[in-house]
């Protein structure tokens, strides 16, 4: 018995040494995880934990002094450019490996390796786009070019030296808990970013819904309900602007196009209100007589930050801003000359092409009056605890068909992708976008501004510009497909070759203006131009709401400082409210409400038109106008058999005010005939009802900041390692854009003069370790609007106070 007894005690110990070394499902191995040597107890980081040290590292060339202020922002001064680099991708490591591991992942398909068969699909989707294949153009592109081969190189080597001297217990926390290892970094990293930002700003596409909004209900009713130029606008390049050249000639469009649009016709989604704000005030309109240039890009909210905040100093350059953890160099910020910001521009670079196969071997398509040769691409998948999964993708000339049948399209997540349709994308093309944010970090004038963005691809961006000689200009730029017009509105027919790309538009003939009239510049992904320009970039941008608001103030201020700028970030006005409530007023019956609706009526009609976090008005006008919409198009556009894309809020507030008999506020399946007055009172009626019901009455829990789902996550949605939900101000459709999870992901302001002058800020933290100080300690600065004084040193010796710790490495 006794012997039985110890035999049975040491099957258990050995069981349970088994089970807490082996990975049950998402968990990671317990044993592993607890481990008091290397476990997660090794990740916690406190706020002193700032210690000055010098390392010694192959690969480098000179001395670099690292300099890390109160908020754990390095200052780099290195000897040589490459040391520069080095440095650059040896700091951004150390704080953010895993955030820029997981990205190279996602963007390159490999996410099955780590989370198994789970995320099959996704990686599916990101091989077929052609993701790996696009970053694969990019870095021959790059690495065609002398310098940036250097810069990549010495960035990916200093990534490789952190990660080949880590130990296990020093692996960030994701690491631990997903139970995986770092692996070494290769150039091609870095394009991977710029795929990631193209697909996220240029990889969405409402062709495959618009096709059969087309084929539902005709032209005549498509070309009334999404024109090609909206009614509301205030455009990016003031209107008005001459055009100083001239124009290529314009590609004529296709018989078959010219045909579907004057009779029958037998994606990722775009993400409404995605975008950005920035402006350069001139001098004439600031209290220093220099212009101040400011810069809050939109996108999705996450700890660790999209962003990695530093300064660069060599002999060549002093530079700072913010990077992208996992590729060199600034790309929004400033040096002693010039400073520079980005927004997207929304331009139409990503087309659909329906091809027609020989038979079903498809190894054969007819385009150009013959049969010509497909390719194909083998893709493979490892995933984790299975055998590999072997995915073959056919390319015609446009690019890969994403889904040849509907037996390889995923059951979920790809309804806006066309069934046998090739993907023409420029980011899938040969590109050089670094050299652009290389020679903007060393920008010293108007003319290097421009010669810098001659190298920038995709995705298309609006780079505002300021200088310390009083010049200010934007240009939406990239590389901009020469297009008859609407060409990609919906799918076109692949046969034809007068529905490819017919060129490029000439970079000097992109949209620009410099030192305008009316002092400042501005763009908030409105419309680029306004009709006169002869090119066509898109027929669809963002709504102008914010666009307009900007340049209303930017026209009336003057004597305007930082803090003018700060605030103006903060605004939370909202341009569709002051469009819409007239109309709504004008047409709801309020005789008709009863005494609780009418006490909500009340409180909108009193509202100040900001979306304040305390507002209910925001509230309650933020339902009405939501269910005015779904009422207005629902009936006819929600389709659960057939993608449909619903006509833009621009149209919409079009028809609420010049058009309130128009047959589309009929619902068609009522036997009433309803008008748009009925549309209003319905709305109203139904929200307040809904609110009452759900919130009580009116009250703290009506407030905007209560019912709006601010919110920040994990970049892989670990529970406890995001703020939770918080009470916020700002809307989609307001200059303070925060959005559920989407936002200001950093606020600048930069004052240009003899001595430039920055501030910024944004959620969250250096730091990738949600075990430090340092991962959201810039969290309630960025949520309360303030920004920080940004310390741009001129050289290592300086110390301002606000030197923390000191990293010397040598080589």
């Amino acid at each position: 018995m006794k012997l039985f007894k110890a035999l049975f005690s040491i099957a258990i110990t050995l069981a349970l040494l088994w089970a807490l070394q082996t990975k049950f499902g998402d968990a990671p191995p317990l044993g592993k995880f607890l481990s008091p040597s290397d476990g997660f107890w090794q990740n916690a980081e406190s706020r002193d934990n700032l210690r000055s040290e010098t390392l010694k590292l192959d690969g480098l060339q000179g001395k670099v002094i690292i300099k890390y202020d109160e908020h754990n922002i390095p200052h780099i001064f290195a000897e040589n450019d490459h040391d520069l680099y080095y440095a650059q991708g040896y700091v951004t490591a150390r704080d953010r490996l895993w955030q820029m591991d997981i990205q190279t992942r996602s963007a390159s398909g490999r996410l099955a390796e780590i989370a198994g068969p789970k995320a099959l699909d996704i990686d599916r989707y990101h091989r077929r786009m052609g993701m790996v294949y696009g970053a694969e153009n990019t870095v021959k592109g790059m690495m065609k070019d002398p310098i940036i081969k250097l810069i990549i190189e010495a960035y990916t080597d200093g990534v490789n030296n952190y990660i080949r001297h880590l130990s296990k217990r020093d692996y960030p926390i994701e690491f631990k808990l997903l139970d995986y290892a770092p692996e070494e970094s290769k150039p091609i990293n870095c394009a991977y970013l710029l795929k990631l930002m193209s697909e996220t700003l240029a990889g969405g596409s409402d062709q495959f819904a618009m096709t059969n909004d087309l084929k539902k209900f005709g032209a005549a009713a498509i070309n009334d309900l999404f024109p090609d130029y909206p009614f509301h606008e205030d455009p990016i390049i003031p209107v008005g602007t001459k055009w100083d050249f001239k124009p290529l000639p314009i590609p004529k469009p296709s018989a078959g196009f010219i045909a579907q649009m004057t009779d029958n016709i037998k994606t990722k989604e775009l993400a409404p209100e995605i975008g950005s704000n920035n402006w350069v005030l001139g001098g004439s309109k600031t209290a220093s007589g220099y212009p101040i240039l400011a810069n809050d890009p939109h996108l999705n909210l996450t700890f660790p930050s999209i962003w990695y905040q530093l300064q660069m100093s060599s002999p060549t350059v002093n530079v700072y801003g913010v990077s992208l953890p996992g590729a060199p160099c600034v790309v929004i910020g400033y040096n002693q000359k010039i400073s520079w910001g980005v927004t997207n521009v929304d331009a139409d670079v990503l087309d659909w092409y329906q091809v027609r196969f020989k038979d079903n071997s498809k190894n054969e398509y007819w385009y150009n009056n013959k049969w010509n040769k497909t390719t194909r691409r083998v893709e493979v998948i490892n995933i984790r605890g299975q055998k590999p999964f072997y995915d073959t993708v056919i390319y015609t000339h446009h690019g890969p068909v994403v889904y040849e049948s509907a037996d390889k399209k995923p059951k979920s997540g790809a309804g806006n992708i066309p069934v046998g349709d090739a993907l023409r994308w420029v980011a899938h093309d040969e590109s050089d976008e670094f050299m652009t944010f290389y020679l903007l970090n060393r920008g010293k004038n108007y003319a290097d501004y421009r010669k810098a963005l001659t190298y920038f691809t995709a995705p298309a961006q609006n780079f505002i510009f300021a200088c310390s000689d009083q010049d200010i200009a934007i240009t939406p730029n990239g590389k901009l497909p020469l297009k008859f017009r609407d060409q990609g509105k919906f799918i076109l027919d692949g046969s034809d070759p007068a529905n490819d790309w017919q060129g490029w538009i000439p970079f000097d003939q992109n949209p620009t203006v410099k030192n305008p009239p009316r002092g400042f510049v501005s763009s908030a992904n409105q419309s680029s131009t306004d009709p006169t320009y002869p090119y066509y970039i898109n027929w669809k941008f963002g709504p102008y709401d914010r666009g307009k608001r900007i340049n209303d103030l930017l026209t009336g201020m003057k004597k305007a400082t930082v803090d003018s700028m700060r605030i103006m970030q903060m605004d939370d006005y909202s341009m569709r409210a002051h469009d819409v409530l007239p109309s709504f007023f004008k047409y709801l019956d309020s005789s008709k409400l009863d005494k609780d609706q009418l006490k909500v009526f009340h409180i909108v009609k009193k509202w100040d038109m900001h979306f304040a976090a305390n507002s209910m008005g925001a509230s309650i006008f933020n339902n009405w106008w939501l269910k005015f919409y779904d009422m207005t198009w629902g009936d006819e556009f929600y389709d659960k058999k057939m993608l449909l894309n619903p006509p833009s809020i621009d149209r919409t507030e079009e028809l609420l005010i010049k058009e309130p008999d128009s047959k589309w506020f009929d619902n068609i399946n009522t036997p009433a005939k309803e008008t748009c007055a009925d549309i209003v009172q319905q709305s109203f009626i139904a929200i307040a009802d809904e609110m009452l019901h759900k919130y009580g009455q009116p009250g703290e829990k009506w407030e905007w900041g209560n019912i709006k789902d601010s919110h920040i996550n994990h970049l892989a949605n670990l529970p406890g390692f995001g703020t939770g939900p918080f009470a916020a101000g700002g809307a989609g459709a307001v200059i303070n854009a925060l959005k559920g999870g989407n936002g200001p992901s950093w606020r600048m302001v930069v004052q240009m003069g003899p001595q430039v002058k920055g501030y910024g800020i944004f959620p969250g933290g250096e730091s990738g370790n949600p075990g430090s100080f340092y991962y959201q300690d810039l969290f309630e600065t960025w949520k309360d609007g303030k920004l920080n004084e940004l310390l741009f040193l001129q050289s290592p010796d300086e110390n301002p106070g606000k030197i923390k710790s000191t990293l010397i490495l040598n080589k």
